[in-house]
């Protein structure tokens, strides 16, 4: 029984003209699934990004200004302070790590932080319907651009793995169609007898079917638990929903409609070239089993994609430990991570530590990402129990927020697994989902200090708020224009250098016309933004692979001020200056090199590189020898040993660099013996018996259909031999 005051509340909770921004916030969960870039020069989530924070502040505008002569309290939710806390921890990081990084982390946490508190004072049991409606319609057109990708070869939206409907990477889709499935449910369960009922029982199918065709396996484990769920839900609340009110003939038409659309649905074979290709099931059925077969098979964690995930879980737990209560800041995961990974790995695994909480602890530290994560999963264990025990009126709570938590059962599910929550569209219904939970609070009257208490208002604050929202909408169209001129720059000259990495002789103009265009570019883009590590980076290799190493070393010079930790950026730096005989500045990189990887075999290689370059060819050679002598070298190595030893005459060196190479990378042994057989012909040698047996070893090595070339290339006093 609610007492006057928390009547009170929960009417003062709901603006009487909520319904605008409410309806603004639905539009807003509808687009950004079902709408995506359909060319390279814009990056999805970049489009995503941009719908999630103008729908956000165009609805928090409108909120304002309904609220200009607002005088009564408004709500404020302990869940409120939770985003509100990453937000400010991110921006005090500014000070001390990645400037660039945190401020980006500061911006998502804002808008997801505004979204929640407008969630909590707009949304209420009559327009909560407009927001699951986008929400399912949003899915729903998303699965259907997925299951075309699937079935047809679908190509209006730019993919990476597929199907990915218009999220480029079909992970980062299932995880949303997952993460919103048990809103479609809740919405079939509470829709009253219409011809409607198998429309809408058929659009939950596809949704269900096209998570399938992903094979994303932290999804599917997370459709499991969802499938077991669901059915205690509509048990516990079937008198608070309209499915108990079906006929007979109804119920039966959207139980056959849910199987049979996804076994008839689900039985559909693919004709995407890639999907075929990857041999993980041609239909939805078959790739869902295989897919969560192969997560109970070892091999899968010692060669498969969880084994690299295990890779950045342990790298990123020794960050955790070396920096235990801040953090190494916010966003600044990508910035650190190569210096607590294997010694071997001399480029970074990822650019997301693929367990988001495993990353909120890395970067914010026990301080205040686990305070963070210790109150949310304390609140929602604590909200799924106030749940189960509603009873009487109350109890009308109980689906929406049943529902609620079993969407955000499934985002902790592939949370694990993948990065939900710095994707645009599941960072938006995260909030929304805290803030469906935080409104029931408060209609339930939980006036606790972290539960809802009384915002007091005054028209002045909706005012300041006008204004700052007016100021965050300005700053937003800049950012957003600035984020969009990045990336069509630097995606126009990665396409532009496929023009410049298979050059034609016939058209030597247009090549160097495309040089030309691709540096331009990729300067502009740099002076607007030279954080952009991972597409930057890119730019770099058409040049130094045609051996533009000016062009190159500025390129990576921008990317190492920005990602100082990577040791393959310094590797690819210290061999452009040596190059270009910049000897001093390719040892200076050598040095960054070695702080950061001193005993990886690349950086051993790359020193002797740098020594041979620059001609220091004694102290090359006895670094040769000791590491030879350790067993300690690589491909670079020996061939850089090859190398030094026909330029100096030194054909111990010669041999034993090719000998090494023959034996340790077999599939190269043709080529090696031949060139041992041309240093044993070499008239300072001049062993014939050694130069044959060379020549005769690396014919036997070769294809037969090869043989009769191999042949044709041996010198002719040994091939008659032969």
């Amino acid at each position: 029984m609610h007492t006057t005051s928390e009547i009170a509340i929960e009417e003062r909770a709901v603006p009487t003209a909520s319904n605008w921004p409410v309806a603004v916030l639905g539009l807003m969960m509808f687009l950004v699934p079902a709408v995506g870039a359909t060319t390279e020069l814009l990056l999805q989530d970049t489009l995503k990004s941009a719908m999630v924070a103008f729908g956000v502040l165009g609805a928090a505008l409108l909120f304002f200004w309904q609220q200009r002569q607002r005088t009564e309290p408004l709500l404020w939710h302990g869940l409120v302070a939770l985003p509100l806390t990453l937000m400010l921890y991110a921006l005090a990081s500014m000070a001390w790590s990645h400037t660039y990084l945190a401020a980006v982390e500061a911006i998502r946490w804002f808008v997801l932080t505004l979204l929640l508190w407008l969630g909590l004072n707009t949304l209420n049991r009559n327009n909560l319907p407009t927001l699951v409606w986008g929400i399912h319609v949003g899915a729903v057109i998303a699965s259907i651009w997925a299951a075309l990708q699937f079935w047809l070869d679908f190509r209006l939206f730019p993919q990476g793995p597929q199907p990915a409907s218009t999220f480029y990477n079909r992970n980062f889709f299932a995880e949303y169609a997952v993460f919103a499935l048990p809103f479609s449910v809740g919405l079939l369960a509470n829709l009253r007898p219409t011809r409607w009922l198998g429309w809408m029982a058929l659009s939950v199918a596809v949704n269900v079917v096209v998570i399938m065709m992903t094979g994303t396996r932290s999804a599917l484990a997370a459709l499991m638990m969802l499938s077991a769920v669901f059915p205690i839900i509509l048990v516990r609340y079937r008198q608070q929903l309209s499915f108990i009110q079906w006929s007979r003939f109804n119920k039966g038409v959207v139980a056959f409609t849910l199987i049979a659309g996804i076994g008839i649905m689900g039985s559909v074979p693919s004709e995407n070239p890639q999907v075929i290709k990857e041999k993980t099931g041609i239909t939805a059925l078959e790739r869902s089993f295989l897919r969560t077969a192969s997560m109970v098979v070892s091999k899968e964690y010692t060669e498969g994609s969880f084994s690299i995930r295990s890779v950045m879980w342990k790298a990123t737990a020794r960050m955790m430990m070396a920096n235990p209560l801040t953090g190494v800041g916010a966003g600044a995961w990508e910035v650190n991570i190569p210096l607590y990974q294997r010694t071997d790995t001399m480029l970074e695994t990822d650019y997301y530590a693929h367990n988001e909480f495993l990353q909120l602890l890395s970067e914010y530290g026990v301080l205040v990402g686990g305070m963070v994560l210790a109150f949310l999963w304390a609140y929602l264990l604590k909200s799924a129990g106030t749940t189960w025990r509603l009873h009487g009126t109350d109890k009308k709570e109980g689906p929406v927020r049943a529902f609620t938590l079993t969407s955000l059962l499934a985002l902790m599910i592939v949370s694990n697994a993948g990065f939900p929550w710095h994707l645009a569209g599941c960072g938006a219904l995260l909030a929304l989902c805290l803030a469906i939970l935080a409104g029931s609070d408060a209609r339930l009257g939980l006036l606790h200090r972290f539960y809802t208490v009384e915002l007091r208002w005054r028209p002045t604050y909706s005012l300041a708020g006008l204004i700052l929202l007016m100021s965050s909408t300005a700053l937003a169209f800049y950012i957003t224009y600035q984020a969009m001129k990045v990336e069509h720059k630097i995606m126009h000259a990665l396409q532009l250098s496929a023009i410049i990495s298979r050059p034609d002789p016939s058209k030597a103009n247009a090549s160097e016309t495309a040089k030309v265009q691709i540096l331009q570019e990729t300067r502009e883009a740099i002076a607007i933004n030279p954080h952009y590590r991972k597409l930057t980076a890119m730019v770099a290799e058409p040049l130094s692979a045609t051996g533009d190493w000016a062009n190159a070393v500025w390129v990576l010079e921008s990317v190492a001020a920005s990602r100082p930790n990577v040791a393959a950026i310094w590797t690819a730096l210290a061999v452009g200056y040596s190059q270009l005989k910049q000897h001093d500045q390719a040892y200076q990189a050598l040095q960054q090199v070695q702080r950061l990887k001193p005993e990886a075999l690349g950086t051993k290689s790359l020193r002797v590189s740098l020594l041979s370059n620059s001609g220091q060819y004694k102290e090359a050679t006895d670094l040769l020898i000791t590491y030879y002598d350790l067993g300690q070298y690589d491909y670079e190595m020996v061939q850089t040993g090859y190398a030094i030893g026909l330029k100096t005459h030194n054909w111990p060196l010669a041999i034993r660099s090719l000998t090494l190479r023959n034996v340790t990378w077999p599939e190269q042994a043709a080529d090696g013996y031949f060139r041992l057989g041309k240093v044993y012909a070499d008239p300072a040698l001049h062993d014939d018996a050694k130069a044959l047996a060379a020549f005769q070893s690396g014919l036997a090595t070769v294809p037969p259909e090869q043989k009769e070339n191999y042949r044709s290339q041996v010198p002719l006093h040994y091939r008659a031999k032969m």
